[in-house]
């Protein structure tokens, strides 16, 4: 069964969105049987290529919030995320960016067979260490750690191969009705909005298994209407 998720490198509420599906499929009884796949959501497009900024600066500056507001919700996110296992988990004294060549990162890593490593990977780095994956050089540090072809990687992102395939990604987000990041599809079937909470993607989880997986019996034959485990319903008499 194939779970999509959609998150922007950036977004705390992606790191810990992804934190809760992956806790989500190791509590799933199938969850062997389940392909998570992460795809790019760029949010971060609007900011110049080449500069960084702080969180702070940019919560007031995107989205007029105060110094107060800015704190408060900053920090109630890294101690959610400390409360389920992130830890450290740093949102508030880290730094924002253009996120376009890291989601084209991404993209390269997983054709070469690490979507998932690559994601945690980055979440990781940004989050967990509050180093930047904005410039080519970040990002080619990073692949090291994946053990990522240093010069294959360089061509990649130098030549800008993967652009298309991340505006492709954003765009598939939208035509099934996301808004923002992150964003997850289950089994093709149910699209849900924002960082869940782990108890309810596992009840989706069954859900969308019960329904993609449902229960099938052999021929019964000429078996007894009874047997030590069960009883059938008996069959019409005329």
């Amino acid at each position: 069964m194939k779970v999509e998720i959609w998150s922007e490198v950036t977004c705390p509420w992606c790191g810990l969105g992804s934190h809760r599906l992956e806790r989500a499929v190791e509590r799933f009884e199938h969850g062997e049987h389940v392909e998570v796949v992460h795809r790019s959501f760029p949010l971060g497009s609007g900011f110049p290529e080449g500069s960084t900024f702080t969180v702070r600066d940019a919560l007031q500056s995107r989205y007029g919030m105060g110094s107060d507001q800015a704190e408060a919700s900053t920090r109630r996110i890294e101690a959610l995320a400390e409360s389920e296992g992130l830890s450290p988990y740093r949102v508030l004294g880290n730094t924002v960016g253009n996120t376009d060549l890291a989601h084209e990162f991404l993209a390269h890593a997983s054709a070469e067979g690490k979507n998932r490593a690559a994601w945690e990977a980055i979440f990781r780095t940004y989050f967990g260490r509050a180093e930047p994956v904005f410039s080519l050089e970040d990002l080619l540090k990073l692949a090291g750690e994946l053990d990522l072809d240093r010069e294959r990687t360089r061509r990649a992102l130098t030549e800008r191969r993967f652009r298309q395939q991340v505006l492709d990604d954003a765009r598939q987000a939208q035509r099934l009705g996301a808004s923002g990041a992150p964003f997850i599809v289950v089994a093709g079937r149910y699209g849900v909005a924002g960082a869940q909470d782990s108890d309810s993607l596992l009840q989706l989880l069954r859900k969308a298994w019960d329904e993609t997986h449902p229960v099938t019996f052999a021929p019964s034959g000429h078996a007894p209407a009874c047997v030590p485990d069960g009883c059938a319903v008996p069959s019409a008499t005329s």
